[in-house]
């Protein structure tokens, strides 16, 4: 592919429609109809080759349709994943896959299957993400480099064929053109536009800047984008939820074991009813609400010492947690957002022996870190041979748990009986107590249910985004490109002089009315004709 060099000395790149030096039109120069001064017929590479693979992965990702097309399906993806709510914002602790249908029924039983619960995260999206990135980027690169290299090297004096081929055009006969220019250049220069001059010939240009606010756009976009994926980034993003008892210490989630959170003590306070401001509230939200306040008093540790010897936690923070009070640490912030009270933490069991009628011991099992055996005042000894901490029966009628939480706990016990030296199984739950036997022969020891302890638990979401100044930044930058492309225009005008003849030829991105006026103020000043928009004239010709 030849390079192209023009009679002016100009060597252009294969595929450039007009001289980037003089501006004479190299494809069809006899022509009449206008010039496409969109990228000021520069040489494009997506439009020139067309060899390679990289050629046509690179004319592919540059094509506007392309471009739409990319950024419809990624707004459709994007809407299908707003019509229920990710999984990040489902209750903290539920099982999606029972959630969406117990929630939305059929529907939810669809959204859950396809994926679209975790939309956002997928393989897919990402990828859909990437490729409309690779597209604006690429079609950035294919039009801005060749654009800004065009403007950059444009002479003052121009080819007549690219004056004549302008939407704006005419001719003037002047008495003096050195008088005509010299008027027009001071009339230009109180509009603000930049004058520069050659061999009498002036070219007057405004605003050229605002020709880049597309590709501003652009960049805003990217970045923003950026910071999109970077959500899915490791340590760049946490949006994780945690459980903690009273008295008990967690790991914050996210921090990779940094951070451990204590909860000291969770509070909730209710309104009174008798209070004026409560009535008066909820005759005027007509709602239903009593709770005034959800506090969580925790303490932040983080660990010292080597790992499994002797690590220890050292306080670094204690912050009172409530709903609209976050606890803020490092980029970290733990946001109150649920609880449960009255947790059912502790279960005293009393042994009775049958044979004697007498209490031969008692113990108590934590429920939320049982001992596997319990030695009982007369020396014997209670095993747990199983322990259901939610107590379901699950499909094939065997005994299981639902979850780890402590909702329903129920307990098969072992005990060695001294008589026949076997051991006895006793199952005991909520409103659940009998022997379990090979034969209906009741065990020596019974059991019975002497008592319960209970704590609340608070539910603390825990959230990092390091991806929001990147999202701000790429916002910014878009704000910035669109109000320099929309509210501003990149105006050109020609001067240039032929004999006793004063050619004005101009050219704008957008907004031709402002030109025009430009120009009409300029050509009264100078006395010059008004030259036409030979718009108008091809209009005029095909009626």
């Amino acid at each position: 592919m030849e390079e192209i060099k023009c009679e002016c000395g100009q060597v252009n790149p294969y595929g450039t429609e007009v001289c980037g030096a003089c501006g004479k039109p190299l494809v069809n120069d006899d022509s009449t109809k206008l010039l496409n001064m969109r990228y000021e017929g520069a040489a494009r590479r997506s439009q020139t080759y067309n060899r390679s693979i990289i050629d046509k992965v690179w004319g592919f990702f540059s094509s506007v349709k392309v471009g739409i097309g990319l950024i419809i399906v990624t707004l459709i993806a994007s809407m299908i994943g707003t019509i229920f709510p990710q999984e990040l914002f489902i209750p903290p602790g539920e099982d999606p896959s029972v959630h969406y249908v117990e929630e939305y029924g059929p529907l939810g039983q669809l959204y859950y299957s396809f994926g679209f619960h975790n939309l956002y995260g997928s393989w897919w999206y990402m990828l859909l993400i990437a490729a409309l990135g690779t597209s604006i980027i690429i079609a950035s690169i294919d039009r801005f480099f060749p654009l800004y290299r065009a403007l950059k090297s444009q002479r003052v004096t121009r080819h007549p064929n690219f004056l004549r081929r302008q939407r704006i055009f005419g001719t003037s006969q002047v008495e003096t053109v050195e008088e005509t220019m010299e008027n027009a250049k001071k009339e230009l220069k109180k509009r603000r536009y930049k004058i520069r001059e050659e061999d009498g010939n002036l070219l007057a240009e405004k605003n050229r800047w605002a020709r880049w606010g597309p590709y501003v756009n652009h960049i805003g976009l990217i970045v923003f984008l950026i910071g999109a994926s970077l959500r899915f980034v490791p340590g760049m993003y946490v949006h994780d939820n945690v459980w903690v008892r009273e008295g008990e210490t967690e790991v914050v989630p996210g921090t990779s074991g940094e951070f451990y959170v204590e909860n000291l003590a969770f509070t909730m306070e209710i309104y009174d009813e008798d209070d004026p401001l409560f009535q008066d509230g909820m005759e005027a939200s007509n709602a239903v609400m009593f709770e005034s306040l959800f506090r969580t008093d925790a303490v932040l540790y983080r660990p010292e010492g080597i790992l499994g010897l002797d690590q220890s936690l050292v306080e670094v923070d204690r912050h009172g947690i409530e709903v609209n009070d976050p606890f803020h640490f490092d980029d970290f912030s733990l946001y109150q957002v649920d609880y449960k009270l009255h947790e059912l933490s502790e279960m005293t069991f009393d042994v009775e022996d049958r044979l004697t009628n007498e209490e031969v011991g008692s113990f108590a099992v934590d429920l939320n870190n049982p001992e596997d055996d319990y030695s009982l005042s007369n020396g014997e000894t209670v095993r747990i041979h199983s322990y259901f901490p939610n107590y379901i029966i699950n499909d094939e009628g065997i005994p299981s748990t639902e979850n780890a939480v402590p909702d329903n706990p129920a307990f098969i016990f072992e005990m060695v009986n001294d008589d026949t030296g076997e051991d006895e199984h006793t199952f005991i739950g909520i409103q659940r107590n009998f022997d379990v036997t090979p034969n209906d022969e009741p065990n020596r020891y019974s059991y019975s249910l002497s008592g319960v302890d209970t704590n609340h638990v608070t539910g603390l979401t825990v959230r990092k985004d390091n991806t929001i100044p990147y999202l701000i930044i790429g916002g910014a930058i878009f704000m910035i490109g669109l109000a320099q492309g929309s509210y501003w225009s990149h105006r050109r005008i020609w001067l240039q002089a032929k004999n006793n003849e004063v050619w004005v030829a101009a050219h704008t991105n957008k907004n031709w009315q402002s030109l025009k006026k430009d120009i009409s103020n300029v050509a009264r000043y100078a006395k010059l004709s008004m030259p036409k928009d030979q718009t108008d004239l091809e209009d005029h010709d095909k009626s």
